[in-house]
């Protein structure tokens, strides 16, 4: 894209592109902080974005770290205080590990959830500007620099800063215009996500958030704000050819069908707009750190929403980054060395959690050794503790698989279901590849540093001299 000529420029500590989950945490950390930052969003706030957005305890404790979990609470989305999970006829119940003495989940549409943010941001002292599509970055050599982007009016403008900051979700223009938009490591889903809204009847049990699978489906409800349920299913992907005009509700209404439990979780609802749809998906990790940039949220990390880690983890790591980097950005060598430290971090905490999901994306039939642990979790509320724990992150997808507790499972799957004793088999030697697999991506591809080796920037925009117009943010 060839810019328009520049009617100003401005200088600032941060730009911050995208205003969402990723991008207001760290505005607000680095506003906070005493640092002046500038926060372009192409869309009118508040306003809506494809999202499922549960939050674990663990989410809800980054809202209070931003000191917006009260606003957010007042949105009136219930205290989901239980979770429960069903397969094979094993029903698990179990409440939520504590994080920071928060131990329940909420379900908040993003819409309020996002203004909220928006404002927790402009509160602290961040400048939020919406309808602002940035066009392109400015680079000093090898080293961001700045953006370009349209404001309200149509205007092409110029932001000068230490450190641009893409929170721009999944087609990230920062990722494409450092090249750092092709994944180094991308694991495509074997799961399509069709979800929508239900009137919720009075009488509905509105404290529990509760999962269902049968054979390869998933599905879901989530009581939310507005006296809603949120409900989702996941079936198996299918190819392009079978997502054409009207297969979003087909797919839907078909998926619920095969789910009788959420069928009469539903029942007495009243279905409240149209049957949204995320197809194509793939989790992948992107080199989210170099000289000037840094990329937090779906931007540079993303993962199915079968786990519901999205939210958290762009609140996390957008204040996470904020506060690694606030006390160096007028130093550029400590600057890199902060942002690529960031990074590692983030490739290093999240790579089980990042594993944990894809194994449940895969859109397959239960298997032998999912179901000896829905029935074993059933009976062992500390395993159902530990599981639940996975997915608020007290607990790490490797406290459920001990040594022990794995080769137990593996017994008891035999004599629950010894008629099915090869397939049994065949899951144990599957889960030790898959062990494998991961333990050598995790020596190699997700080590730590193998991130910031694996691509390079490629600038396409050059640095322009700054003119008259240049002042101050």
């Amino acid at each position: 894209m060839v810019d328009s000529p520049v009617t100003a420029v401005e200088r600032t500590d941060v730009v911050v592109v995208g205003a969402r989950c990723a991008g207001s945490a760290a505005a607000a950390t680095f506003a906070k902080a005493g640092r002046a930052v500038v926060v372009l969003d192409a869309a009118t706030l508040p306003s809506d974005t494809l999202s499922t957005h549960l939050l674990w305890p663990a989410g809800l404790a980054e809202l209070q770290h931003l000191d917006a979990l009260a606003a957010v609470e007042a949105l009136g989305a219930p205290r989901l205080t239980t979770a429960y999970a069903q397969a094979a006829g094993h029903g698990v119940d179990s409440g939520y590990p504590s994080v920071d003495g928060i131990d329940y989940a909420m379900c908040v549409r993003r819409t309020g959830l996002d203004a909220v943010l928006a404002r927790t941001a402009v509160n602290a002292g961040a400048d939020v500007r919406p309808r602002s599509r940035v066009t392109s970055v400015v680079w000093d050599g090898n080293r961001c620099a700045g953006v370009r982007y349209l404001d309200a009016e149509g205007r092409t403008r110029e932001i000068r800063a230490a450190l641009v900051v893409g929170a721009d979700g999944r087609r990230s223009t920062i990722a494409r215009e450092v090249g750092a938009d092709q994944p180094f490591l991308t694991v495509p889903s074997g799961r399509d996500c069709y979800f929508a809204y239900w009137r919720d009847r009075a009488d509905a049990p509105r404290h529990i958030a509760a999962q269902w699978r049968v054979g390869a489906d998933l599905g879901t409800a989530f009581p939310c704000d507005d006296g809603l349920v949120l409900s989702l299913v996941q079936p198996p992907a299918v190819s392009e050819a079978g997502r054409g005009p009207g297969a979003a509700q087909r797919r839907y209404t078909e998926a619920l069908a095969r789910i009788p439990d959420l069928t009469y979780r539903l029942r007495g609802c009243e279905q409240v707009g149209r049957i949204r749809s995320a197809t194509g998906i793939s989790s992948y990790f992107r080199r989210s750190a170099g000289p000037g940039w840094a990329l937090p949220g779906d931007a540079g990390h993303f993962k199915d929403p079968v786990t519901a880690q999205g939210i958290r983890d762009a609140l996390h790591y957008g204040r996470t980054l904020a506060e690694s980097v606030g006390d160096v950005l007028d130093d550029p060598r400590a600057l890199d060395a902060a942002v690529a430290e960031w990074e590692r971090r983030r490739v290093v905490e999240c790579r089980e959690i990042f594993y944990w999901t894809n194994r449940l994306a895969r859109g397959e039939t239960l298997r032998p050794l999912e179901i000896e642990l829905y029935r074993s979790a059933a009976d062992d509320p500390a395993l159902a503790q530990i599981t639940a724990g996975i997915f608020s992150r007290t607990h790490r997808p490797a406290d459920l698989y001990t040594p022990s507790r794995a080769l137990g499972l593996a017994v008891r799957a035999s004599v629950h279901q010894w008629a099915h004793l090869p397939a049994v088999l065949a899951d144990v030697a599957r889960e030790i590849r898959d062990s494998t697999l991961e333990w050598r991506t995790t020596r190699t591809t997700l080590r730590g540093d193998a991130a910031t080796a694996t691509t390079s920037p490629s600038p396409h925009v050059t640095l322009t001299t700054a003119g008259p117009g240049e002042h101050h943010v």
